[in-house]
C-alpha cells in the first residue's frame, strides 16, 4: 500500500514595502505603486493578496503581510478586498525584503508551527492565476522537503530591467514538474547579455517570489546573515500588538542592516550547503516596475499606444499617456511616456523609463513635496487634498469617515478657519465643545489645542484655511490620538 504524501501547511507571505520611485508620478513615497491601480481599477495591492485567497491548504486561512508603519491604515482598507484572514507586521524603518522577511518568519513560528511561506511582492502583476497556483503548488512540495525555492519566469525577451537566474540540472523527482537546480543569481545586464541570455535558454527573468519552510530561512539567515537575524529577533521580541498589526521595535529594527533576499542569502546558500531549486512561473508575469512595463502589460491600439483617461492622439505610436484629471494630446509622436497628476507631469522617452528613479532623487536632493505626497493625502480617518497655497497661507480640503477623528492638537505658528461643506461635525476647541453642521463655520487660534470628528452618518466634508508664519507639517504638537500613531510625529491631523 502507498502512502501518501502530507501536503504542506501554508502560510502566504505579502512584502508591501517597496516605493516605486520609477513609477512617478504616479507611485510616491507616501502613497507607492502598490496601493495604485495602474493596470485597472483595483491596485497592485489588491490583487497581489486576493489571487493568494485560494491557495491550497493555507494555514487556517491566515496570511502576513509586511509594510511601512505609515502604510499600515491604508494596507488595513485594501485588504478588505480578500477573504484571507491577514495579520500586518509594522516596519518604522524600511530595512529591504530579507529583514522583512525575516520577520515574517518569526511570525509564522510564534504559534510553534513551521508553515511553508509562499512569499511574494505586493506590486507584481500575474495575468494567468491558476497556472500561478500550480507553479506554487510544486515549490510548496520542493519546500516542505527543505529546500529553498524561487520562481523563475521563462523570458520572451531581452529585458535589461530584471534580474536573471541561472538554471542548472532538472531535479529529477516526481513532483518536481519542470524544476530545476539554481545555479545562481544574475544582475540585471545589458542589452547584448540579455539578448544572449535568452538565446541560451538557461537564463530565466528573476520573479522575486520565494517559496520555503520558516524554519529553513531562519536558520539561513543565523548562518549567513548573524546580524540581521539578530536585528530582527531584538525588534520583534520588543515589539507590540495593535488589534491585527504587529509593530516591532522601532530602536532595535533600525540597527537592522538593511539588504535584499537575493544578496543577503540566496547567493551564498552555497556557503552553507543548502538545495535551492527554481520553479517555471508561465502566468502572465510583470513586475511593473516601471512605466514601459506598465506599457507592455496593457492592451494597445493598432499603433501600439496605451491610454488611460482623458487623452487624445493624432498620428503618434508606441506611446503611453496617462491623465489623472486633465486633457493631454500628443501629436506626432512615437515612443513616449506622458503622465498627468494634478501636481505634477511626466514625459520621458519610453527607453529611459529606468532613468525615473533620478527624477525622484532630485526632486528628494531639492526638497520638493512632489518625492512624498501627492495633493490628496491618506489618513487613517480619511483624507486631505491641498488646494491652493500661497505666502501665509494655505487651503485645503479635509474629508472625515464616519465615526473617524483627527487627533487632539495644536499648532504654534498657524490658525486655522474650518467651513463644513457636507455633513455634521463635532469640534473641540479649547475647554469649548459643540456641533457645526452644513454651510456653518468657526476659527481655531494658533496655540489652542482642539480637535474634528464626525458625528454624522456620511463622509464630513470641510474646507480649511490655513493662516501664518510657518504652514509646515511640522507644525503640529498632538496630545491624543484614536490610531495608536505616536504624538510627537509630524502628519496632519
Amino acid at each position: 500500500m502507498t502512502s501518501r504524501v502530507k501536503a504542506p501547511l501554508i502560510l502566504p507571505v505579502v512584502l508591501a514595502g517597496g516605493s516605486g520611485t520609477r513609477l512617478w508620478p504616479m507611485s510616491r513615497e507616501g502613497h507607492p505603486k502598490q496601493m495604485i491601480g495602474l493596470l485597472d481599477d483595483r491596485s497592485l495591492l489588491e490583487n497581489s493578496v486576493t489571487r493568494l485567497d485560494c491557495i491550497a491548504t493555507a494555514l487556517a486561512n491566515r496570511g502576513l503581510l509586511v509594510c511601512a508603519e505609515e502604510h499600515r491604515f491604508l494596507v488595513a482598507d485594501q485588504l478588505k478586498t480578500s477573504s484571507r484572514d491577514w495579520q500586518m507586521i509594522a516596519e518604522p524603518v524600511s530595512r529591504n525584503t530579507a529583514p522583512a522577511l525575516t520577520l515574517a518568519a518569526l511570525q509564522a513560528q510564534s504559534d510553534g508551527s513551521d508553515p511553508v511561506l509562499v512569499v511574494t511582492p505586493a506590486d507584481h502583476a500575474i495575468a494567468d492565476v491558476p497556472a500561478f497556483e500550480r507553479a506554487i503548488a510544486v515549490a510548496a512540495r520542493l519546500a516542505q522537503a527543505g529546500r529553498i525555492v524561487t520562481l523563475g519566469v521563462v523570458p520572451d525577451r531581452a529585458e535589461c530591467g530584471y534580474g536573471y537566474i541561472e538554471i542548472g540540472e532538472p531535479i529529477a523527482t516526481e513532483s518536481a514538474s519542470g524544476a530545476c537546480a539554481l545555479q545562481r543569481f544574475v544582475e540585471k545586464p545589458e542589452r547584448d547579455v540579455a539578448a544572449a541570455f535568452v538565446e541560451g535558454k538557461r537564463h530565466w527573468w528573476n520573479s522575486g517570489i520565494f517559496v520555503m519552510r520558516a524554519s529553513v530561512w531562519l536558520c539561513a539567515v543565523d548562518a549567513l546573515r548573524a546580524d540581521i537575524a539578530q536585528g530582527c529577533k531584538a525588534a520583534f521580541e520588543q515589539g507590540s500588538v495593535d488589534g491585527k498589526v504587529l509593530r516591532v521595535e522601532m530602536n532595535a529594527f533600525a540597527k537592522c542592516p538593511s539588504d535584499s533576499i537575493d544578496y543577503a542569502i540566496m547567493e551564498r546558500l552555497d556557503q552553507i550547503g543548502l538545495s535551492a531549486a527554481v520553479v517555471p512561473l508561465n502566468a502572465g508575469w510583470s513586475d511593473v516596475g516601471s512605466w514601459d512595463a506598465v506599457w507592455s502589460a496593457l492592451p494597445k491600439d493598432e499603433s501600439g499606444n496605451v491610454t488611460r483617461g482623458d487623452v487624445l492622439l493624432e498620428n503618434a505610436s508606441g506611446t503611453y499617456v496617462h491623465s489623472e484629471g486633465r486633457l493631454v494630446a500628443c501629436v506626432g509622436v512615437n515612443d513616449l511616456i506622458v503622465v498627468e497628476t494634478a501636481d505634477a507631469v511626466l514625459v520621458a522617452d519610453k527607453r529611459h523609463a529606468q532613468d525615473v528613479k533620478a527624477v525622484v532623487t532630485q526632486l528628494k536632493d531639492r526638497g520638493y513635496s512632489e518625492a512624498k505626497h501627492h495633493r490628496k493625502v491618506h489618513r487613517p480617518w480619511g483624507y486631505y487634498e491641498s488646494i491652493e497655497q500661497g505666502p501665509r497661507f494655505q487651503v485645503k480640503r479635509i474629508v472625515v469617515m464616519p465615526g473617524a477623528a483627527l487627533s487632539l492638537q495644536l499648532h504654534y505658528h498657524r490658525s486655522e478657519h474650518w467651513i463644513i461643506v457636507n455633513g455634521t461635525a463635532r469640534v473641540t476647541r479649547g475647554a469649548e465643545t459643540f456641533l457645526l453642521a452644513e454651510n456653518e463655520s468657526t476659527y481655531v487660534p494658533f496655540g489652542v489645542k482642539h480637535r474634528l470628528e464626525n458625528v454624522g452618518r456620511v463622509p464630513l466634508e470641510m474646507i480649511e484655511v490655513q493662516c501664518g508664519s510657518y504652514l509646515g507639517e511640522d507644525d503640529i504638537v498632538r496630545f491624543d490620538d484614536h490610531y495608536g500613531r505616536d504624538c510627537n510625529a509630524d502628519t496632519e491631523g
